[in-house]
């Protein structure tokens, strides 16, 4: 009860969300809504069509796979959360990104992959040369690499261009597109680890939970899909905190093609791997290398092949870092005896990378709400400067003052 009144005061949630979106304007509100009614339907029918066509076994291998995927993937969600904590996004925002990427990209990314494998499968048969060079897996190793990367990168990319279209108050700068993109990118791993768990016990009988689930969330959930769709909201963010007109349209096509690449370059690694060394011969054992073993292995290898992109991950990360404290500071400095004590604005400065500041331990939620009230105003100053217009005239940034006084009633 407290905490959801300790958020905004001066006005409805959804007028602080939706300051300059152009859901404000109703003709493009009920066409947006209609749309993403129509894609949720179409999610439905796509989920649903696929829970039908398995066998009652599978569905409850379905069911456990899909319950430990949701387990493990509160490990990348706590680390997103960590990243989030100067400017919070709203949760609700957060669960809709989660779930874009689990329910909406792919029930898109599920019939176009399907198609498209149906249409190499077909060519692989009319040419048996192929499956004589690639051996039985042939349709998989060519289709994969092909159509995933394409596909899926796009489905999951426009979940976070919604966002920063629709609710340009809540998407800031390159962290806020970190996260949610890979917030997007867990959401389709949950969903896809448990497909592939069955899809594994109907190819050979048993389930592989330890295999799958264990090389799908390597790098504790943060590599393969977080790591891609992170990618290109990393570089989307970042284009909003430019002021060249073609560097903002350029840095998202190049955070896609990287994610595209990055996904292209892991679909194709089976095919690469049989035109070095021959089609692989029929295994002798089927051992299971367990939750542990798959996850190091898989660690190891997104580390060896990921290296440049992780290490890109990791520069925008502390950059993003770096301009969050630098605005914070910026901005509050005129605020000081206004919305910050001179206490407050100490701790402001000396604020690092994995310190974060509190007003009163003995109050927490107040203290964690009045924080986060002075971090957005930060930010809005910086947004509607950006802008070329005055922070005194907006009425988000006197919102956010309106809140902070009122929270200091409450300490």
């Amino acid at each position: 009860m407290l905490g959801e009144n300790l958020t905004f005061a001066s006005d409805p949630l959804h007028d602080r969300i939706l300051m300059g979106s152009p859901l404000r304007r109703p003709a493009v509100c009920s066409r947006v809504c209609a749309a993403l009614i129509g894609l949720l339907l179409v999610a439905f029918l796509v989920h649903l069509a696929v829970i039908v066509g398995m066998r009652p076994e599978s569905t409850s291998i379905f069911v456990l796979a899909l319950l430990l995927s949701t387990l493990l993937s509160a490990v990348p969600i706590a680390i997103l959360a960590f990243l989030d904590r100067r400017e919070r996004e709203k949760r609700f925002l957060l669960v809709a990104a989660f779930f874009w990427g689990g329910v909406i990209a792919t029930a898109i990314s599920l019939p176009l992959n399907t198609a498209f494998f149906q249409l190499v499968d077909d060519w692989v048969l009319a040419n048996p040369v192929i499956s004589e060079l690639l051996g039985e897996d042939a349709t998989s190793m060519l289709a994969a690499p092909a159509s995933a990367p394409m596909v899926e990168e796009i489905a999951k990319a426009f979940g976070v261009l919604l966002v920063s279209w629709l609710l340009r108050a809540e998407f800031d700068n390159m962290r806020d597109g970190i996260v949610y993109g890979a917030m997007i990118g867990v959401g389709f791993n949950w969903y896809e680890a448990a497909l592939y768990v069955v899809q594994n016990y109907d190819e050979h009988g048993f389930a592989e939970f330890g295999l799958q689930l264990g090389s799908r969330y390597a790098l504790f959930g943060l590599g393969g899909h977080a790591l891609y769709t992170g990618l290109f909201g990393a570089f989307l963010g970042w284009s909003i905190q430019l002021r060249s007109a073609l560097l903002r349209i350029v840095a998202p096509l190049a955070g896609l093609l990287l994610a595209m690449l990055a996904h292209l370059l892991n679909n194709a690694m089976p095919l690469l791997v049989t035109l070095a060394t021959g089609p692989a011969a029929e295994p002798e054992s089927l051992e299971n290398p367990g939750f542990i073993g798959s996850f190091l292995a898989a660690s190891q290898l997104q580390l060896a092949i990921y290296w440049p992109l992780i290490l890109l991950m990791a520069l925008a990360v502390w950059r993003s870092g770096v301009w969050e404290r630098r605005v914070i500071r910026e901005e509050l400095s005129d605020e000081v005896g206004r919305s910050v004590t001179a206490e407050e604005y100490r701790d402001i400065v000396n604020d690092r990378m994995f310190r974060t500041r509190r007003i009163d331990s003995h109050h927490p939620h107040v203290s964690a709400a009045l924080t986060n009230a002075q971090n957005e105003l930060a930010f809005r100053k910086r947004r509607v400067k950006d802008e070329r217009l005055d922070p005194e005239f907006d009425t988000l940034v006197t919102g956010w003052r309106d809140d902070i006084r009122r929270l200091r009633e409450i300490l």
